[in-house]
Parts: structure tokens; sequence; C-alpha cells
């Protein structure tokens, strides 16, 4: 079983793949951390050759390190609306989610394109939305704890440029997948997002493969 969960900045799709990667045993992959890892390595290092860079950089990345890094910073979300519009640097991160994949048959990516190009075969799609207000509130929340100088407004501005760039650029947009099924966070709370996405997944678990998917 593989899952796919796409949405705009703050939309709260990582804490639900993040929620049914747990319940149903699932690898995690957060498709947006790869992006704002590469922005991270680019601004630190500055290399000359940036593709070659990070080709060797994500050749033997741990992903599981990413989260220990703050990567969640204005700077860092606006150069990444930057280079997600560079296919050769898009190239790089689609191999290393695709590769995840198929090491791990059973997972859940997250990102904006994954159920459209990078897993479009998948067996699940979400596609998460909610208010930019409710989005820049959460983000805030989440900033404000290792910076307590920021500001709402900022936080608000960078995510509304962010969504701009990946709605319209022209490699690989951040579009709704027809077979996706919307969660709405600005109307659900965690709760009522996990039972949605739970009884979506079991309606297609029993219809494709019985009772051989259980959750934990």
């Amino acid at each position: 079983m593989q899952i796919s969960c796409d949405g705009g900045a703050a939309t709260g799709k990582s804490t639900g793949a993040k929620m049914v990667s747990k319940k149903y045993d699932l690898s995690f992959l957060s498709s947006g951390l790869l992006y704002r890892y590469a922005s991270y390595l680019i601004i630190k290092y500055n290399p000359k050759n940036k593709i070659a860079f990070l080709k060797r950089k994500f050749k033997r990345l741990n992903h599981k390190k990413l989260s220990k890094i703050n990567l969640h910073t204005p700077k860092i979300s606006e150069h990444t609306s930057i280079i997600a519009k560079i296919s050769s640097i898009r190239e790089i991160l689609k191999k290393f989610q695709i590769e995840f994949s198929k090491k791990n048959k059973k997972c859940c990516i997250e990102g904006r394109d994954i159920s459209t190009k990078i897993l479009p075969n998948s067996d699940i799609k979400f596609f998460f939305k909610c208010k930019l207000d409710i989005a820049a509130k959460r983000r805030y929340k989440e900033l404000k704890r290792s910076n307590s100088k920021i500001k709402l407004n900022d936080v608000k501005k960078a995510l509304r440029i962010r969504n701009i760039a990946d709605m319209n650029r022209k490699i690989s947009p951040l579009l709704k997948h027809p077979d996706s099924v919307s969660i709405d966070t600005g109307k659900l709370d965690k709760r009522a997002v996990i039972v949605k996405m739970s009884n979506h997944i079991e309606r297609v678990i029993k219809k494709k493969y019985g009772n051989r998917a259980r959750a934990k």
C-alpha cells in the first residue's frame, strides 16, 4: 500500500501523513523537507556547481535526520520556491523519492506533486487544503518556538508567495489529482482528519486487498 499526500504550505499534510503512516505502519517521507534541505545546503555552502553538489549530498542522505534541522525559516521558504522551479534540481529529488518508494513498498510520501508526478499509481491519494489565514497562524506557532521575533504578517506573506509560485510554475505545479480525496484541515481537527483519512483508506484496503493490510 502506497499513499500520496499533496497540498499547499502549512495545510496540515505533514501531520496527516505522519498520523496515517504511524497507524498503518508505513515508511514516511516528506518531499517538502527534501526541498528545504536542498535550499539549506545551497544557502550554507554556496557551491559553485549546485547540481553536482546536491547529487553528492542526496546520494548519501539519511532523510530521518532532516527533522533535527530547523528548515522552516522565511529565508529557506523563499529560496525553496526558487529552486523548485529548476528542473535539474527537481530531477535529483525526484530520483531520491522514487528510489525511496521502490525500497519501501508500504509508504506514505507528502509534498506538492506526489500524486501527479512521483507516485501517480499510488493506491490512495489525498489533497490537503485550508485558508491562508489558518495556515499562516499554524506555521507562525511552529516558528515562534525557535524565533521569538518572527511576525505573523511575514509568515503569511512567505506562505502566499510560496503557494503562488508552486501553483504557477511550469514544471510539476501544485495540482489536485482527479482521484485525490480533499482534506480541509481548516474545518477538521486532528481527530477528524485521521478519521476521514482512515475511513477512505479502509474502503480502499477492503476493495483492493481484502483484509491483508491492517492498521496497528
